[in-house]
């Protein structure tokens, strides 16, 4: 008796801890893993991330790699990186992530991730929106 009554709160703990975990730590670690692919310039890593239709228009590594460095530059050469807000909508289907960037440059950017829940339970990058911050938000 007191064996099941162990086990049951163990469960109980476990499921508590997993209820509350953040509904965003998934997608946020996938642009996490990106950025640090394409920190170090690992195609095939940072391919890996990226949803069916971005393969579907960018349909080989080098390809998709070439598109980061032209039109991505401030996260394909990341200086510091910190996610802010972020909105999931239809239940988690789309999260959409802030990720602040500081730029090696010295400039600082918004980069607005819009991820994917793909059939395994997995996000990928499904389009990332760049805004130059252009003046200071004040501390």
């Amino acid at each position: 008796m007191l064996v099941r009554f162990v086990v049951l709160c163990l469960a109980l703990c476990f499921f508590t801890a997993a209820k509350a975990e953040d509904p965003v730590a998934n997608p946020q670690a996938v642009i996490a893993s990106q950025i640090a692919a394409l920190m170090h310039n690992d195609a095939e890593k940072a391919y890996s991330f990226a949803s069916p239709g971005i393969r579907s228009l960018y349909p080989n590594k080098d390809r998709f790699l070439d598109m980061v460095r032209k039109a991505y530059e401030p996260v394909y050469h990341a200086g510091n990186y910190a996610f802010g807000r972020s909105k999931m909508i239809g239940g988690g289907e789309v999260v959409l992530q802030e990720v602040m960037i500081s730029a090696k440059e010295g400039k600082d950017w918004t980069a607005i991730y819009e991820m994917r829940l793909m059939d395994d339970g997995s996000y990928k990058v499904n389009g990332v929106r760049m805004i130059r911050n252009t003046a200071s938000q004040g501390i």
